[in-house]
């Protein structure tokens, strides 16, 4: 019952600020409507055949479900992996509805909410035609525990899961040694937590779900041919070059949550952005993976051009884009000069940067954005129009010690123009006030495993700032603060507590709202935890993100996943 509530309240939450029906009506082909796919599906159609071709500017950090922290990769990889629980495949705010996939139903909840069991379906086979066995939904998981050969991915299992101290099975292979899950029989998987923890069913959904055989797992090798349960099969995977799929003969067709229609998924890898825009506009791609939106050139031709428009979607992404400084790194590590950059940032100039208000987004004050559950309106380092306030700044540099400023790195995606650009207006912002910055560009797809996620890196080169963008891992103030402040999460690889925020009141506040069985007194926490957060002022967020996406008109059963802010990969077809 409280997770019902749960879901209804990000449902409230998307009401107030997206203006979608949320129905499940249809746009046939041929009448295609700008902003249609937010909340329909447009193109509804059973017909089989063809190549859904795709493409990516960079890369992913990897395909294995189970070391995989991007949104667009945990959406896709739905086509080849069913975790236990996933969002329903549907347009709107009905696509937030949590619903079984691997299992039959919800977690069964017991001893006082500290022992969450869930029954496996039936038939249910990889792409060789060996049954998924409930086992392998726990070793899938103790991988998680192996930080040290699966670095990427988030780090709730190991956080919540009563296992010791386990370190996953590279080290121990016994499973009987990991504690944390138990499988009395083939069909069942029985969650032990050292407390209750009120979002579990929504944790279940992540891919660190999604079985895999002990006796087929090659660790970090695993990305070279993870084993199928979902409807598509990986074929190949050459990283930087290509990612081929094609349809899994073992799949259970069954299964309400995917469509199997086209032959094959191309995925073009090391794209530019601005050539995957081209070849959107001229019919030789289907969509961006990423699903972040086209650059500034295309948009101007999207919104200029009826026909154009009328193929386009204009939503807000789930995404908050934002930046860190380092409480590691001087002279970040005093609040003062923290607060300098604070006030000293001009955000409508990162909005433009971004594509402005329609393809960029709203601009931001808190870490929440207003879809997620927990979110309240504030902003502790307001400026005049947003656009900086030069005297703060030079206070603050002045009371923490530089009041002729200083001097620091800025590290970005290299392969994201928007980001690069965004970066630069930074930079001409800091510059007002003394702040002198050397921007570093690295690959996007190693961004949290070399770079930006791994502290000691930060910290070698003196960085400061860091750019960042997220989405919840599940829509509500848990799944998306958690991993950006919990000190507990800091890591020295996948890192995403980037500033390296370790607050023993916040952490204490997560305990509390995972303890929590009520769902009005987990969202006032997330409230709480965003506020404090904000505080240390080592956050900046400019942007609650919105993303101008090009849908290819030979793409059928196309629909805006609310859960990603992107297209549900799961359910495209061709024409």
């Amino acid at each position: 019952m409280r997770r019902a509530t749960m879901v209804a309240g990000v449902a409230l939450a998307l009401g107030l600020s997206a203006c979608s029906s949320g129905n499940n009506t249809t746009t046939k082909t041929g009448t295609a409507v700008f902003n249609a796919a937010d909340s329909k599906i447009v193109n509804a159609s059973d017909h089989k055949g063809g190549t859904l071709n795709l493409a990516i500017s960079d890369d992913w950090d990897s395909i294995d479900p189970g070391n995989t922290y991007y949104a667009f990769s945990w959406d896709f990889a739905r086509l080849y992996g069913r975790s236990l629980t996933m969002f329903k495949p549907a347009a709107g705010k009905a696509g937030l509805e949590l619903v079984p996939d691997l299992a039959t139903g919800l977690g069964q909840v017991s001893d006082g909410g500290k022992t969450i069991t869930y029954k496996l379906k039936p038939g249910v086979k990889y792409e060789d035609g060996t049954p998924v066995k409930a086992a392998d939904v726990k070793y899938a998981v103790a991988r998680t525990y192996a930080r040290d050969v699966l670095p990427n991915g988030p780090t709730y299992f190991v956080d919540f899961l009563d296992a010791g101290d386990y370190k996953g099975p590279y080290k121990t292979p016994d499973m009987n040694a990991f504690t944390g899950i138990q499988t009395p029989d083939d069909s069942t998987v029985v969650f032990k937590l050292k407390s209750p923890f009120g979002d579990f069913d929504f944790l279940v959904s992540s891919p660190q779900t999604v079985p895999v055989p002990q006796a087929k797992d090659t660790g970090a090798k695993y990305q070279e041919h993870p084993l199928s349960t979902g409807s598509y099969k990986v074929d190949s995977y050459e990283p930087g070059k290509q990612f081929l799929l094609s349809k899994n003969p073992n799949w259970d067709t069954g299964d309400p949550n995917r469509k199997q229609l086209v032959d094959k998924i191309d995925v073009k890898l090391k794209t530019t952005a601005e050539d995957i825009d081209n070849r959107l506009l001229a019919g030789s791609l289907d969509a961006d993976v990423a699903g972040s939106g086209v650059q500034a050139a295309a948009q101007s031709k999207i919104l200029s051009d009826p026909k154009l428009k009328a193929n386009s979607d204009n939503t807000f992404t789930g995404r908050l884009w934002f930046f860190v400084m380092d409480e590691k790194v001087a002279p970040f590590d005093n609040i003062e000069c923290r607060r300098a950059v604070q006030y000293a940032t001009d955000k409508v100039s990162l909005q433009t940067a971004y594509g402005g208000p329609i393809a960029g987004g709203d601009i931001a004050t808190t870490m929440l954005p207003p879809t997620i559950v927990g979110y309240q309106k504030f902003d502790l380092f307001a400026t005049p129009d947003s656009k900086g306030d030069v005297a703060k700044a030079k206070d603050a540099l002045a009371k923490c010690g530089k009041p002729d400023g200083f001097s620091t790195t800025i590290l970005l995606r290299a392969d994201r123009p928007k980001e690069v650009a965004s970066g630069e207006a930074l930079q001409q912002a800091l510059s007002k006030v003394g702040i002198k910055t050397e921007i570093k560009s690295v690959p996007a797809g190693q961004y949290f495993t070399r770079f930006a996620g791994a502290p000691e890196y930060v910290k070698t080169n003196n960085i400061g700032i860091v750019f960042h963008g997220w989405s919840a891992d599940w829509p509500t103030g848990f799944g998306f603060l958690q991993q950006l402040v919990d000190g507990r999460t800091i890591k020295p690889q996948g890192n995403t507590n980037v500033q390296e925020m370790d607050d023993p009141a916040i952490n204490a506040l997560f305990d509390k709202a995972a303890a929590s069985t009520d769902a009005k007194e987990r969202e006032a926490i997330y409230g709480q935890i965003d506020k404090a957060a904000m505080e240390h002022a080592s956050l900046v967020p400019f942007l609650y993100g919105k993303g101008l996406l090009y849908r290819n008109p030979a793409m059928t059963n196309v629909v805006i996943d609310y859960s990603y802010g992107m297209y549900n990969y799961t359910q495209l077809g061709k024409q």
